[in-house]
């Protein structure tokens, strides 16, 4: 039987749900997208992937037996409220940080299924690291179909509450941190005089290998002995990277991520 599903919000993740559900045309019914102020971007979802849409999610809750929040944290108290005197039996899903079961649950009435989806930017190509945790009422049906959702956008994890939490900045935030590496580098390679196009190949392209390497079932302590030998040109990059403290500033980075993450659920 397919499921009509509504996502209430039209940004970058919501369009990532939408990519790759539709590709899954043979589980899916109908998939509609709200969004209350933008109407040229609703357009753009309608004509790209052949979907429904409305400016007022409110009017199709009814015909719709799963609910995707992908909306940002501050908005979802009052979307769960007005869910609260709508709801009939549908499955809750967000996406939000922050806002995990228990807090969905104490918004909405009593026994109605929730669930908590963290996936990240990679789902825009379908390659996505997503955790998630469930609510108390979720049954058999409907954990097949958060399984459905997340398969479209990548892999996924399922945690508990406290861990979904703790894993916001690794799984979610953290690929900006990534790309926050990887700039860095690009600039250092373009002082020796390549372009940018040039720098952008050769450290993606080292990144992906990288990643490969680990992948593989390596050990990054005996990756980073491979490349780095002792008293060798790596090892004076490297003695920078703990000289400055590296890994204390990415645990740093972390934990704030998680601490606002966190905050934004109360």
């Amino acid at each position: 039987m397919k499921t009509n599903i509504l996502i209430v919000g039209a940004g970058r993740m919501a369009e990532a749900i939408i990519s790759g559900l539709v590709k899954k045309e043979e589980q899916l019914g109908k998939l509609t997208v709200a969004n209350r102020t933008d109407k040229g971007r609703l357009n753009h979802l309608k004509h790209t992937y052949n979907i429904a849409i409305t400016e007022d999610w409110t009017k199709e809750v009814e015909d719709n037996s799963c609910i995707i929040l992908a909306t940002p944290p501050k908005s979802q108290e009052e979307q769960l409220k007005i869910l609260s005197g709508i709801v009939n039996g549908q499955l809750i899903i967000t996406v939000a940080a922050g806002i995990d079961p228990t807090y969905m649950e104490k918004r909405l009435p009593n026994g109605t299924s929730v669930c908590w989806i963290m996936p990240n930017t990679g789902a825009q190509i379908g390659k996505s690291m997503s955790t998630f945790v469930c609510g108390k009422h979720v049954n058999h049906t409907e954990r097949n179909l958060i399984h459905f959702i997340l398969s479209a956008i990548g892999e996924a994890e399922e945690l508990t509450e406290q861990q979904v939490h703790d894993m916001t900045a690794i799984t979610g935030s953290a690929p900006a941190f990534v790309y926050t590496f990887v700039q860095a580098l690009e600039k250092a390679a373009m002082k020796s005089g390549v372009t940018r196009e040039q720098a952008r190949k050769l450290v993606t392209k080292m990144v992906s290998g990288s990643i490969a390497m680990l992948e593989s079932g390596s050990e990054p302590e005996q990756l980073i002995s491979q490349v780095a030998s002792p008293g060798g040109s790596t090892a004076e990059g490297l003695k920078v990277l703990e000289e400055a403290n590296f890994q204390q500033i990415i645990e740093g980075a972390v934990e704030a991520t998680n601490k606002h993450a966190r905050n934004q659920g109360k």
